[in-house]
């Protein structure tokens, strides 16, 4: 409908792609919408003139499907206290009758992107394939499920509900091992404000700013090689360890409250004493006018 996201992006990004294009959005056009208000109106039509059509009634909820996930609004999940019905979901397994034994399996990262994927004995490298397994896992499991009330870009709040099982698997280990291997100040800033802008950029369909960005991440994980090993069970993703040949920012001995290693541990009398220096003017401040710090 005229209230929803997909108008904008979509148009936006044909005029990006071929500048000349003429769209033409029947949604916004009063004959249109004023014969169809809803749903409703556009199921009976379906109905009578005999369409094919998912959407029933009693399930009256849109579903957009592909490879990476299904989104699921409209009908009964406009109600936003109300639980999505048990039926709904189309790709993942219940998580209460998901297997009762936990699934583990690896994933090899090569500058932030998947490259293989190693899982009772077998060892996937083919980009979809390894996707794909990655999907077969999580569904299994009843792993990437989401239910969130978002921001729509015209300025309404919206519900929805996403099935996501392959990518919040690999998401989920992709971000565990940026923390082993990628430098703090690095994180700091992509997360601060490269994903944030990209993320909202994205999801409007801009396509410049997206362009400058997407330059940004790809530098950022130059050093993002390594392995996660992951579990799933009963809807829940965790990693069990990781580990990298390459990048060795991460040192076991420096880090270890068993041994001293080549941290010395006088050099933090400075550096607290550093730290303090604003603090204390803070707190002198403060009492200065009587206030509680």
């Amino acid at each position: 409908m005229a209230v929803g996201n997909d108008q904008v992006r979509f148009e936006l990004a044909y005029y990006t792609l071929n500048p000349k294009i003429k769209v033409i959005a029947p949604w916004r056009l009063p004959v249109f919408y004023e014969r169809f208000a809803g749903r409703n109106d556009l199921l009976n039509y379906a109905a009578k003139t005999g369409i094919p059509v998912s959407s029933t009634k009693s399930k009256p909820w849109s579903m957009d499907e592909n490879l990476a996930h299904c989104s699921y609004e409209a009908g009964i999940l406009e109600d936003s206290d109300v639980s999505p019905p048990a039926d709904m979901w189309k790709l993942t397994v219940d998580p209460l009758k998901a297997p009762d034994k936990p699934e583990d399996f690896a994933v090899v990262f090569e500058k932030g992107l998947p490259v293989k994927l190693a899982t009772e004995g077998k060892t996937i490298t083919d980009p979809v394939k390894l996707f794909l397994t990655a999907n077969a896992i999580a569904r299994r499991n009843g792993v990437g499920r989401i239910d969130i009330v978002e921001n729509r870009f015209i300025g309404l709040k919206s519900r929805g509900n996403y099935e996501s099982p392959g990518l919040t698997c690999l998401r989920s280990a992709h971000i565990d091992l940026e923390g082993l291997v990628l430098d703090r100040e690095v994180r700091a800033l992509r997360d601060q404000f490269v994903i944030f802008n990209y993320s909202k950029i994205l999801y409007n369909g801009l396509s410049p700013e997206r362009e400058f960005l997407e330059e940004s991440i790809v530098a950022s994980q130059k050093n993002v090689n390594g392995q996660a090993r992951c579990r799933v069970y009963k809807g829940s993703f965790t990693v069990l360890g990781r580990s990298s040949e390459t990048e060795k920012l991460y040192d076991a001995s420096e880090s270890s409250m068993d041994e001293i290693g080549d941290f010395a541990l006088s050099d933090t009398t400075g550096f607290i004493s550093v730290q303090a220096i604003r603090l204390r003017k803070y707190g002198q401040a403060k009492k200065a006018k009587g206030e509680r710090v």
